[in-house]
């Protein structure tokens, strides 16, 4: 069965349909054809120049993103500047680029629901639901909030995030004596919904990039805050979407291999 970059994206709608997507954010195929054959998948958080021309050396046919390679217009392509070099070694190799970000992050079983399971929180539900009458049940959206199975200590809680999301380090605001029952959570950058997460109840939020007047705004009003950082925050999605493709291709019958990129790191290094 000769299978297509059309067909994974058909598999990749199923799961975020890119109408989850925010109004700024740009989700699809990137780079290459629907019509290409499809033997190898590789899963990344970021298409950098590694990233690339590692999926390019393995033979790869399709590179899988969570992040965007084009995010605005593209009013030129120049083969010697990022990301006309990205493109033009993808459109020489033969990969496709393929990314799902802000509807990988709404989606059900997307990047918020694994983390919320990461995290063995229950009774979970949407942040801040998509409002769209295509999405009804409000089981879709940024964001996650969720109870611990039993109150524990700021402290506690920050060695289960550590251990979890195999983090050394993490930014905190709060008392580590703080009694932590209920609590928030948002993939990626989650400053914009800081009113979301005081307004549900939650005792803290996990998140990445959160800004100084986040934490000054949480002490205040007797909010705890983790910020796990950007990059620890998404790429648990790699493995587990790796894990998602190889488990639809052998119910489909493809002879499809899929593999995530293993040597990505976060570009921040605390010294």
């Amino acid at each position: 069965m000769s299978i297509t970059v059309s067909d994974l994206v058909d598999v990749m709608e199923e799961l975020a349909p890119g109408s989850l997507a925010e109004s700024w954010d740009n989700v699809g195929l990137q780079v290459g054809s629907l019509n290409q054959p499809v033997n190898k998948v590789i899963i990344a958080l970021d298409p950098t120049p590694t990233v690339v021309s590692s999926a390019c050396a393995q033979g790869a046919d399709l590179l899988i993103t969570h992040h965007p390679l084009i995010f605005h217009p593209v009013t030129s392509v120049n083969l010697d500047l990022y990301p006309g070099n990205i493109i033009g070694e993808a459109v020489k190799n033969g990969l496709a680029i393929y990314a799902a970000h802000t509807n990988l992050d709404s989606c059900a079983g997307g990047i918020n629901d694994i983390m919320s399971n990461r995290l063995n929180l229950c009774n979970v539900k949407v942040l801040k639901p998509v409002q769209s009458d295509s999405f009804p049940n409000a089981d879709v959206g940024l964001g996650r909030v969720g109870d611990l199975d039993e109150p524990v200590g700021l402290g506690k809680f920050i060695e289960r995030v550590k251990q979890e999301l195999q983090l050394e380090s993490i930014k905190v605001v709060g008392k580590l004596d703080t009694i932590i029952e209920r609590v928030c959570i948002c993939c990626g950058s989650g400053s914009s919904l800081l009113e979301d997460f005081l307004a549900c109840g939650a005792d803290t939020y996990v998140s990445g990039d959160l800004h100084y007047h986040d934490g000054r705004t949480a002490e205040i009003v007797g909010k705890t805050l983790i910020d796990i950082g950007h990059f620890y925050s998404e790429h648990l999605i790699v493995a587990a979407l790796a894990t998602i493709l190889e488990k639809t291709s052998l119910e489909r019958g493809w002879d499809l291999k899929v593999a995530p990129y293993t040597k990505e790191r976060d570009p921040f290094t605390i010294i």
